[in-house]
């Protein structure tokens, strides 16, 4: 990596790709020797210690870590806020935005031509704009995941299974329901496989008040079952774990209960 200059101005580029990389790890998770830091450090030129300062500065704009006492570093920039107010309100451009970023510095740190996203993504189309929808929606739908794993320490929230292969991003108000929504990190759930499908099929929700798993008309009738007790029974009324950040919106807890859920 070349040497880093001193007090060398942060781009709104290197600030977007650092806050990509805010996203995608744990914020108590975050230090200069973690893998995905040094790495996105080397391909922007700046040292694991600046890239790891820029995500506390980030961390000091995010409300769920101000709610736990956990401040981050304050002396942020202009570009800082500016970025962070992007993403929050524009969640699908800046995501692909991002990760586009990635691919061409990574590309020209390595001396290679620009990484081709679509190819990254295993995606055999032809040219035109069905091939660009189907990349960006690959693309975000990948983002998403990784920032909601992380955001719940890679844990299910109702049983806090620990199994990434069987653990989904689920969506709160579905994919296909709000396009302005869809890749809000609020709109989104850390669930097993199981629960997932309980939760799509709106045979269980969690209450926007409280954050409490409760049990449809229709998995109560079965709870007699040891299977269904196992389940799904032992974790009625029980509050779901809280993610470090993104926290579950409130009104997207709301549509799920009243226009899925089978209460």
């Amino acid at each position: 990596m070349a040497k880093e200059r001193k007090n060398k101005i942060w781009s709104r580029e290197e600030t977007i790709i650092a806050f990509n990389v805010y996203c995608k790890i744990p914020f108590k998770d975050s230090k200069a020797q973690h893998p995905e830091v040094m790495k996105h450090a080397e391909i922007i030129g700046r040292s694991p210690d600046a890239f790891n300062m820029k995500i506390a500065n980030l961390g000091s704009l995010d409300p769920r870590l101000r709610e736990k006492n956990i401040t981050g570093l304050p002396h942020r920039s202009k570009m800082d806020e500016q970025v962070w107010n992007e993403f929050h309100g524009n969640w699908e451009n800046l995501i692909y935005e991002s990760e586009r970023l990635i691919s061409e510095y990574t590309a020209k740190h390595t001396g290679e031509r620009i990484a081709d996203i679509a190819g990254k993504y295993e995606i055999n189309l032809p040219e035109g704009r069905e091939r660009e929808r189907v990349v960006r929606d690959r693309v975000n739908q990948g983002f998403f995941r990784k920032a909601i794993l992380s955001s719940y320490s890679k844990k299910c929230c109702i049983t806090e299974l620990q199994v990434p292969d069987l653990l989904i991003a689920s969506h709160i108000i579905p994919w296909s329901a709000n396009e302005q929504e869809r890749l809000n990190p609020r709109n989104g759930l850390c669930l097993n496989s199981l629960h997932d499908k309980a939760f799509d099929r709106g045979l269980i929700t969690v209450s926007s008040d409280d954050y409490r798993v409760m049990l449809s008309s229709e998995i109560r009738h079965l709870n007699a079952s040891k299977a269904v007790k196992d389940f799904f029974g032992k974790f009625d009324g029980k509050t779901i774990a809280m993610p470090e950040k993104f926290v579950p919106e409130k009104a997207f807890l709301d549509h799920h209960n009243n226009e899925i859920f089978k209460g």
